[in-house]
């Protein structure tokens, strides 16, 4: 129990976080013409900030279930590599049966906080860690999609933009620290503006926008920036 304790201790910051753009989500949900249980059910069943709000614009598009599987893998792919690399981070205690759990649980702010750890991690740990925020945006989910249509028309509008902000608070500080970050941003921006503007372009579903933009702005950043070895060579080579 102190391991569950401590790891809801540490996971109650990231909840409060969760709180305010999953209500945005629940908020977002409800315009869109779902019921509060089905925002609710998306929640407990993703945990992703990112794949549900691009799911969520794919569904209200009528979007196919390839452009839907498409979008979420190229979208979450990155918690399968947090997931091999935490594998790593937990103790014996961890059996396979756990870390499907634990997997399921991981998210950035999550697996950031497990990995900054100066031990190895036991499974009661990850689970009062995981358990906090889960029951965060779950809860903000919900508050969203019943408090929606309570609140004023200018709050629900200022709300909406939450999750772009959230976003800008992730790219931005990198983007000033290395200027290579910069580079693809611009590059992931330039052919959204494409998508966005430019004829026979412009009738492209957003699910397929997001995965053309988020692989061709990678694949760039990798070619031109590869990561170099100790030695200074790329890797591989």
């Amino acid at each position: 129990m102190k391991d569950f304790k401590r790891g809801m201790k540490d996971g109650l910051p990231i909840a409060l976080g969760y709180v305010s753009v999953s209500f945005t989500f629940g908020l977002m949900a409800i315009s869109a013409g779902m019921d509060w249980w089905q925002a609710v059910l998306i929640s407990m069943t993703n945990v992703t900030s990112a794949g549900q709000f691009a799911g969520l614009d794919i569904m209200v598009a009528g979007g196919a279930m390839v452009e839907m599987a498409l979008s979420q893998f190229v979208i979450n792919l990155r918690y399968a590599l947090m997931s091999l690399s935490l594998s790593q981070k937990v103790d014996k205690t961890v059996h396979t049966i756990y870390r499907f759990v634990v997997g399921f649980g991981v998210t950035d702010e999550i697996f950031a906080v497990a990995m900054s750890r100066d031990k190895k991690v036991s499974r009661y740990y990850m689970f009062g860690l995981i358990a906090v925020p889960y029951l965060g945006w779950a809860g903000g989910t919900f508050a969203g999609a019943v408090l929606g249509g309570i609140l004023p028309e200018i709050v629900r509008s200022s709300l909406g933009i939450a999750i772009y902000g959230m976003f800008l608070a992730i790219i931005i500080p990198k983007a000033r620290e290395d200027f290579r970050y910069m580079k693809v941003i611009l590059i992931a921006i330039a052919l959204s503006c494409c998508f966005k503007w430019l004829p026979v372009l412009n009738r492209l579903s957003s699910g397929f926008v997001i995965i053309i933009c988020a692989v061709a702005a990678s694949a760039a950043g990798a070619f031109f920036y590869p990561v170099l070895d100790e030695e200074g060579k790329e890797d591989g080579k």
